[in-house]
């Protein structure tokens, strides 16, 4: 897998060039006369695009770098540039220069309230082949539960720690399980399952508890 260095290099990297190619096409109109443009909007709305999902796609934290330090930082200079047009007087440039904000906006927010899908889908189409091999080549559990592996872990400093499994099902059985609830072959109540492809599911647990270890659900705590 690409390495986190990488990840953050062409993320700084993306939003640097979104910002320069922005300012520059604010910059020329300033120095010529008032008008609209399309390209800063489509630029911006593409670089955050790519830079939120390579965040996301490789780890569940890095999209905090965006929320609180990549969102805000380009949010403030077309805030900036906002302002400077206005005190211009040079409305086509307002708009154009809002649009680029609603369009950096809206394209960040309907990227992040899909996160968790978007997450497994891409890790599911870039890997599948490795945790299938790793899943598919460990002992079959003798006991009727269905193969899994740990697929993912979230948390902070062991408080609220979400786990995440791999499960194969060659029955298929959980394309109908209601959840959540109660699944054959999965000893903790689930929270939600997800399709994958035939055979292949990502299962989500509640808070805190992991395969085999269900204070909560024994408890009816859910």
């Amino acid at each position: 897998m690409i390495t986190a260095e990488i990840i953050l290099v062409v993320v700084i990297g993306l939003i640097v060039v979104s910002v320069l190619v922005a300012l520059r096409a604010r910059r020329q109109p300033l120095i010529s006369k008032d008008q609209f443009t399309y390209g800063p909007p489509l630029f911006v709305g593409v670089g955050a695009s790519v830079a939120l999902l390579s965040l996301i796609v490789y780890s569940p934290y890095l999209d905090l770098l965006f929320i609180f330090l990549i969102a805000p930082i380009i949010s403030l200079i077309y805030l900036v540039l906002l302002v400077v047009t206005a005190v211009r007087k040079r409305p086509r440039q307002c708009l154009s220069t809002l649009l680029t904000l609603i369009v950096f906006l809206a394209v960040s927010a309907a990227i992040l309230k899909n996160e968790d899908t978007i997450r497994a889908s891409f890790r599911w189409l870039a890997w599948s082949h490795q945790f299938k091999a790793k899943l598919l080549g460990e002992p079959a559990p003798g006991n009727g539960e269905l193969r899994h592996m740990e697929w993912e872990a979230t948390g902070f400093a062991g408080v609220a720690n979400i786990t995440v499994y791999l499960v194969f099902d060659p029955t298929d059985t959980l394309s109908a399980a209601h959840t959540p609830g109660k699944v054959a072959g999965i000893p903790c109540e689930v929270r939600l399952v997800r399709r994958l492809e035939s055979h292949w599911y990502s299962v989500w647990f509640y808070a805190d508890e992991d395969w085999g270890y269900c204070p909560w659900s024994s408890a009816g705590g859910h």
